[in-house]
């Protein structure tokens, strides 16, 4: 079932509970949801000048790559970005172009960053969605917040969580996988690496030497090379833009790579997925394609 959407619907109205566990998770099906945060106060708030205001010289983490290219394979090598601790002014100089800088700079820690490095700011979102808390029986594990240049890219990759997407800016372009196009996706072990500048300003790769090898995509699916991964020409890829007052359900497990529009912001809500049969299933379609590549 997973393979026959050709768009991702839209929902006029935030479901209820029921409807959008029996209609969209059950099934692991993506939707985009639009008034389910147009009361947010962040929708009007959310302008420079107020987060200058609210946030304004306060030490954040900000992700730093030569390319905007963060948690990606880069030269053979899984390559993280360095993670710079900056007043949070001093990068929205750098996203408005008042400072200018040869490098890509993405607020896009992922750990909670919105209820750990900016607690002021959720009185204008929500802690938790509502009827995906009790749709799912749980509180969200992470809260996050993202706000960056048009060049931060986020490679192709896959996560263990019910994700809800709400664009408070800008735009997101999403570029999605169902699960069941594991076997067109490759994967490779790659050496953990991450950016360190030096003194000159200039950024080198410097290993990860004591930490196991990652499993990760090499493939682009904006440019795919299909001379070395020919399987990849028959994954059926969907493609959606997240316009802001917009939140996307990103079902756990479905592969996504993302761009956005300058200075977007967004907040998302991660819920762990349930280790049920769909997980299993795709445990063992990850199995039986390690199985045919060795053949």
């Amino acid at each position: 079932e997973l393979g026959w959407l050709e768009s991702v619907p839209y929902l006029d109205r935030p479901p209820s509970p029921l409807e959008f566990y029996r209609d969209w998770v059950s099934p692991n099906k993506p939707c985009i949801i639009q008034n389910a945060i147009s009361h947010w106060p962040a929708l009007k708030k959310w302008t420079s000048a107020y987060l200058r205001e609210v946030v304004g010289p306060k030490v954040v983490s900000v992700a730093v790559t030569p390319n905007g290219y963060a948690d990606a394979v880069f030269q053979d090598r899984f390559v993280m970005p360095e993670e710079r601790q900056m007043p949070f002014m001093n990068f929205l100089d750098i996203v408005e172009k008042k400072v200018t800088s040869p490098n890509v700079f993405y607020v896009q820690k992922q750990c909670s960053n919105l209820t750990e490095e900016f607690p002021e700011l959720i009185c204008d979102v929500q802690p938790d969605i509502p009827w995906m808390s009790e749709a799912l029986g749980r509180k969200p594990d992470a809260v996050n917040f993202w706000l960056g240049e048009s060049s931060a890219v986020t490679s192709l990759h896959k996560d263990h969580y019910e994700n809800l997407y709400c664009v408070i800016s800008g735009e997101k372009h999403f570029l999605l996988h169902p699960p069941s196009d594991r076997p067109f996706i490759p994967y490779e072990l790659y050496q953990p690496a991450t950016y360190h500048v030096s003194e000159d300003g200039t950024f080198e790769i410097v290993d990860e030497k004591s930490a196991d090898k990652v499993p990760w995509i090499p493939l682009d699916p904006l440019n795919p090379n299909l001379e070395l991964y020919p399987e990849y020409a028959q994954a059926k890829p969907l493609q959606c833009t997240v316009k802001a007052g917009e939140m996307l359900y990103l079902p756990s497990l479905w592969f996504h790579h993302v761009q956005q529009s300058h200075g977007c912001i967004a907040v998302n809500y991660w819920y762990d997925m349930e280790y049920d049969l769909k997980y299993s299933y795709y445990q063992l379609l990850d199995c039986l394609t390690k199985a045919v590549e060795v053949l």
